[in-house]
């Protein structure tokens, strides 16, 4: 057992978000078939990420702020502190802070076999679908 070492908070590219997002790593693997990844990811107010999928699925729980989150359908839900979304692997889908105030989440994943494919980053969203229309 033993206490992990703190990682620095680290920014998120703009190839994958628009506007400000910074990542604190909470648990990443470290032995052979150990594939949890758990983190905090801070969104300034307005910020998204680009349209993406997960091959395993993520979880991801909201604990400041208010989450909007989207998907290829066109369904726009807002997600609220204490509240979990659940994406299911291969689903593409955007996750954002609303556009008055910064969020705050937990994201839950589990890398597969090659951790650089676990997460597939497409094009990034529009206006119009992050404000529902």
């Amino acid at each position: 057992m033993n206490i992990e070492p703190t990682n620095p908070t680290s920014k998120n590219p703009p190839e994958r978000f628009a506007g400000d997002v910074w990542l604190d790593p909470i648990a990443l693997p470290h032995e052979d078939g150990q594939h949890m990844v758990v983190a905090t990811v801070r969104f300034a107010p307005g910020t998204r990420t680009a349209w993406h999928s997960h091959k395993k699925g993520q979880y991801l729980r909201v604990t400041q702020g208010v989450g909007r989150f989207g998907t290829r359908d066109g369904n726009t839900i807002d997600v609220h502190p204490g509240q979990t979304i659940y994406t299911p692997p291969g689903e593409e889908h955007w996750h954002a802070a609303a556009p008055e105030m910064f969020m705050e989440h937990i994201a839950m994943l589990e890398n597969g076999d090659d951790p650089a494919a676990t997460t597939t980053w497409l094009e990034h969203i529009t206006d119009d679908q992050f404000n529902g229309a």
